[in-house]
């Protein structure tokens, strides 16, 4: 069995239930702690072959509660470590091979000293390719530009994404099934970017310390404020439509 890479009680709803799993009851174990999980992040992991859940005669996937462990550490990796896929991939057969392996520090994790001697760039983020993007997210290369053009979506100054485009791209489509057309979630996204503006100005004071740990600190006050706007917005969404929501 993995071990549990940062310390956390891994998947441990996937130990409930031996029988096989359906992709979409698999969805709903892993969304306890990863509530920004799709079912197209979970396609596009085993297209990567990170997890490999066997296939009915029909052709339906079906997960064991091993796949549904391994699904949790590799998403625990790439949220809390930054890893690349090819980096997990690795780490992951390294463990199963039975070897003791720490997790590499790649990518823009860096050392408190080296922190203390740059100014603030942030929190980090897991990145991803545009064709990264495109599978993860099930769409083609012409609906992904339409979604740029209306600011939905957009690449980082190098090019690549942030792995929360693959969410935001998965639900824009999910809307589009509904007839809600990209150029109807503008409002949506100018209200997220003046939320986002007013946790940037509480943080901001944080975020100008040289001192890694408040910096430090920042991030984490950032993630915080952040999930309370959130939950702020969906409680006044519920709210204005009058209906309850789980």
């Amino acid at each position: 069995m993995l071990q549990t890479p940062s310390g956390g009680a891994g998947s441990g709803t996937a130990a409930r239930d031996s029988e096989p799993m359906s992709i979409g009851t698999v969805l709903n174990m892993l969304r306890d702690e990863f509530p920004e999980v799709t079912i197209s992040k979970i396609r596009f992991l085993e297209s990567e072959g990170l997890v490999e859940p066997r296939r009915t005669p029909s052709g339906y996937r079906k997960f064991g509660a091993d796949d549904v462990e391994r699904l949790g550490h590799i998403l625990r990796m790439q949220r809390d470590h930054y890893l690349p896929l090819k980096v997990i991939r690795e780490h992951l057969d390294a463990v199963e091979c039975g070897e003791a392996v720490q997790l590499p520090v790649v990518g823009r994790q860096r050392s408190a000293e080296d922190m203390a001697d740059e100014p603030s760039e942030g929190p980090t983020v897991a990145r991803i390719g545009r064709g990264e993007l495109l599978a993860a997210a099930d769409i083609d290369e012409a609906e992904l530009r339409e979604w740029e053009s209306y600011g939905l979506i957009a690449p980082l100054a190098d090019g690549v994404y942030d792995a929360e485009a693959v969410t935001v791209a998965a639900l824009v489509a999910e809307l589009g099934r509904f007839g809600i057309e990209p150029r109807h979630l503008r409002v949506m996204k100018a209200a997220a970017e003046r939320e986002a503006g007013l946790v940037e100005q509480v943080v901001a004071p944080l975020k100008r310390h040289r001192n890694p740990q408040t910096r430090a600190l920042a991030e984490a006050r950032t993630k915080e404020l952040a999930a309370l706007t959130m939950k702020l917005h969906a409680a006044l969404v519920k709210s204005a439509l009058g209906v309850r929501l789980p």
